[in-house]
Order: C-alpha cells, then sequence, then structure tokens
C-alpha cells in the first residue's frame, strides 16, 4: 500500500508480522525538499519490544541451528532482490532522505554487495586446533553471540541498517533493529527481501520509537546479548555506559570531524576537486565527511579557487529532479546547526567566499559554503558540521597541520594529499584515526574494516573484522579419556 505521494504505508516487522503497533501511535514523516509530509511511522510500545524480543530469542534458536549453506543462499536471495528492487528503494529513500535520486539508488545496490560479502564472508569465521597434550583435545570456537539490538540513524537509510543487519544475520545473530524514525521507509523495503527472501520469523525484527525508550527497554532486557549503535558521541557515550551497567558488549560507530592535510608537493587543483566532491556528497552528512581543510600556504590560493568552483558548480535542488547533484538536509535542526556555525564563524572573523545562507525557496536546502580566515576558536572548528560547511586554512609546518588534525577527541576519518611516499607513511603513521585515506576522498568499503579510536567509538564494520563483535569465541579442552 502506498500514499499519495507514491511513498510506501510504513509498518513494523516483529516476529514474522507486519503491524502498526499495539496503541497505534504515529509521527509525521516529512519530504525534506518540500516540508510537506508524505506518511507516518508507527511508535512501539513497551508491549511491542517485548515481542520482538521474545520473537529475536526464538529467531535465534533457529536461525543459528540452520545449516551454514542454508544460511547463505537466504541471504544471498535477499542481496539478489534488493538489486533488482534498487531503484524503487532509490526513489523511497530519496523522498524520505532527500538526497539526489542517483546517490540513493547507488547506495541500495552497494548495500547488496556488502550483503553477499558477509554473506560469503561467514563461511569462513574459522576456529582452530590447538597442539596439547597427548589424549586432549584444544580447540577455538566461533559461535554467535546472540540477539544483536541495534540502532541506526537517518543518514544512510539503507547502508546503515544494512552494516547492522547483514553482520548479524550472516554470523548466525537475531536481530531487533530500531532505524530512524526519519527514514523508515527504506528500512522496511530492506528487511522485506530478506523475508520474501525466506528469511525465518523472527530473525529479523524491525521496530521504530522514542529513541530514549527504545533503546533503555532493549539494552536492560536479558535477551539482548550485543548492542551495535551507529550515530552521534553524546548519544553513543549514553548508550555504552548504558549497556556497561548490564555487562552488554558494544559496537560504537560514532562521529568525527575528518582533517584534510593538503601537503606542500601536492597537486592544489586535484586535491581540492577530489576533496570538494567528498565534501558536499549527501549534504555533507557523512559521519567520515572531510570537515577541517588544512592546506600548506604555497598552495592555498590554487586550492581555494579550484574548491570554490566546485562548490558553485554543485546544482542543489529536489532529489527527484533531473540534474540534481546536492539535495536538502535532513532536517531542520541540521538546517538551524548550518546557520549557527556559519553565523558563529563570521562574527570571529572569517569570510564566506560562496554560500553561507539557505536558498529562498521551501525544502530544508543549505548552498555549499566555503569559508577562509577560519579562526581556531570557532564552534566550526572543533564541532563536527555535517553539513556542507567548508573551512580552508593555510598551514607552514607539517609538524603544525599534523598537532592541529589530532587536536580533536575525535578519530574517525582523516585524508591526505601528497606526492612523497615518505610523507605519506608519516601521515599513515602520525593522523590518529580508523580510516585513513591518501591522495582521495574514498568512503567505507564492505571488504575493509571501518571505525574509529577515541571518542569516534570502537569496534570495527566492513571486512572480516566486522563479525568479530556478533561472535564469540570459545575454547574447548577436551580430555579424551576420564
Amino acid at each position: 500500500m502506498t500514499t499519495d505521494h507514491g511513498y510506501p504505508a510504513v509498518r513494523m516487522h516483529i516476529a514474522g508480522e507486519w503491524c502498526q503497533g499495539g496503541t497505534g501511535r504515529t509521527a509525521p514523516i516529512v519530504n525534506p525538499a518540500t516540508e510537506a509530509p508524505i506518511g507516518e511511522v508507527p511508535l512501539a510500545t513497551a508491549a511491542d519490544l517485548d515481542r520482538a524480543l521474545a520473537a529475536a530469542e526464538e529467531g535465534f534458536r533457529r536461525w543459528r541451528s540452520t545449516p551454514i549453506a542454508r544460511r547463505t543462499e537466504i541471504l544471498h536471495t535477499a542481496a539478489a532482490l534488493l538489486t533488482e528492487r534498487a531503484a524503487d528503494i532509490g526513489r523511497i529513500m530519496t523522498l524520505e532522505q532527500g538526497k539526489p535520486l542517483a546517490e540513493a539508488t547507488g547506495e541500495a545496490r552497494r548495500v547488496a554487495d556488502t550483503l553477499r560479502w558477509h554473506a560469503d564472508d561467514a563461511r569462513r569465521a574459522y576456529g582452530r586446533l590447538i597442539p596439547s597434550a597427548p589424549g586432549t583435545l584444544l580447540s577455538v570456537r566461533r559461535e554467535p553471540v546472540g540477539v544483536v539490538a541495534a540502532f541506526v540513524p537517518w543518514n544512510f537509510p539503507a547502508g546503515g541498517p544494512m552494516r547492522k543487519i547483514s553482520s548479524a544475520l550472516a554470523s548466525g545473530c537475531s536481530i531487533v533493529i530500531k532505524a530512524s524514525e526519519e527514514t523508515p521507509a527504506t528500512a522496511m523495503e530492506l528487511v522485506r527481501c530478506f523475508v520474501d527472501a525466506g528469511l525465518p520469523a523472527g530473525a529479523l525484527n524491525l521496530v521504530f520509537g522514542e529513541p530514549a525508550e527504545v533503546s533503555a527497554h532493549l539494552i536492560a532486557s536479558p535477551v539482548t546479548r550485543l548492542i551495535a549503535f551507529t550515530g552521534s558521541v553524546p548519544v553513543g557515550k549514553l548508550l555504552a555506559a548504558e549497556a556497561g551497567k548490564v555487562m552488554k558488549p558494544s559496537l560504537m560507530e560514532l562521529g568525527g570531524h575528518a582533517p584534510v592535510i593538503v601537503c606542500a608537493d601536492a597537486d592544489p587543483v586535484a586535491a581540492a576537486r577530489k576533496a570538494a566532491q567528498a565534501k558536499f556528497a549527501n549534504a555533507g552528512q557523512v559521519c567520515t565527511s572531510p570537515s577541517r581543510f588544512l592546506v600548506h600556504a604555497s598552495l592555498v590560493e590554487e586550492f581555494t579557487a579550484e574548491f570554490v568552483k566546485v562548490a558553485e558548480a554543485v546544482t542543489v535542488g529536489d532529489g527527484l529532479a533531473e540534474g540534481t547533484t546536492m539535495g536538502p538536509l535532513a532536517n531542520e535542526r541540521r538546517l538551524a546547526a548550518m546557520e549557527r556555525l556559519t553565523a558563529d564563524a563570521v562574527s570571529r572573523g572569517a569570510k564566506v567566499l560562496t554560500g553561507g545562507d539557505r536558498p529562498d525557496r521551501p525544502g530544508y536546502f543549505f548552498a555549499p559554503t566555503v569559508l577562509t580566515d577560519v579562526p581556531p576558536g570557532a564552534e566550526l572548528m572543533h564541532e563536527e558540521p555535517f553539513g556542507p560547511l567548508a573551512p580552508l586554512v593555510p598551514f607552514t609546518d607539517l609538524d603544525e597541520a599534523l598537532a592541529t588534525a589530532n587536536a580533536l577527541p575525535y578519530g574517525l576519518a582523516a585524508y591526505g594529499f601528497t606526492r612523497s611516499a615518505a610523507t605519506a607513511e608519516r601521515l599513515s603513521a602520525e593522523l590518529e584515526a580508523g580510516i585513513l585515506s591518501i591522495n582521495h576522498c574514498g568512503g567505507s568499503v564492505h571488504e575493509a574494516p571501518s571505525g574509529g579510536v577515541k571518542d569516534s567509538g570502537y569496534g570495527r564494520e566492513g571486512g572480516p573484522e566486522a563479525l568479530d563483535a556478533y561472535l564469540v569465541t570459545k575454547r574447548v579442552s577436551h580430555l579424551l579419556a576420564p
């Protein structure tokens, strides 16, 4: 069933059934390009969450005992359905999140590959035999941790949920996932692919609700064995503390404030082009988005000119409109943050070279913005903008740039541009980040790990390391002769 906007009627998925929730409580879903409501999302009650947990507990018993070949077959079938339905899922994503249709459809296709990778990698979650005394078998086994409670934000409506769902199901766990109430239909359509692929009831449960209520309930439940969260640093710290109270392991993929160091020997035009394209992707609403641009003083003029050129070539508009290359921000909160951070920087002496305001039109739009002369004390240099703001700061000494890059408590992503192998190695060794890209600003890939250090969290998603949090390592010592 769809609304008049071509947007599906949103439902939760609990115990193998699509449902509205116990009380019928809902919240509006808004198209950020028009500010018009396009649907309603059901909000779970405590009874709904208990049903989801009970279903996940039973689903875990059923799913973990499913032979790995059959599990892999189901997950590959779901991936094929995702690929087949990518265009439709992309359109839904654009309606509720705002990103351009090409980006949204590409995201839907990529998550199918993420699922394929983890499905196959689970076949290689090997244990081992350890040489021991005669008559004794000493082994290490890898077993699914159990029921996972997962929480994801709105910026990647398909990518965020899939990283949790694919790792959990591939490992043999069951999962209760609370997707964002602002982008619920994309998550619903992902779940539908698993249901249609034959996933047993209860193995995957989708809920929505008041974030604080849902997280408190799921984390405290004795059924839950692992907490997996992607989101802001403050919320991540709160959830990690709650998990710690009940001795639950947690996986935390939190925010950052990614520095870009453009060294004296770099190509300033190529560096500016790549950095600017990455900055304005998804309107800057990416945890790993480059957000502090430290440019050697000898290159800053050329770098700035090219960066502004790219920013001014961005076509801002409705993600469904042909030619749009940057959509709106996701909500009014992000728009207010852009205005506040820009005003603060300007009040401290920064200059706006392009952008700096919102267009005179409906929707949560904010122009791609480039600022220079941004002082160290500006809020923009300390707070992750999570939007299309780019402060350009010159430096004269690499030691100085590294110190600035590492000065914040965050350490998710970092970027460097240099033509020197020795300098690249120094950046790799000294930048405090869990993800580093040299001479490009590429995003996460499913075959390699992503995650942060310091306040940006712990644990890894992607690559073989992605399954570590979802598997328990068990040592078995078997004395053959009693």
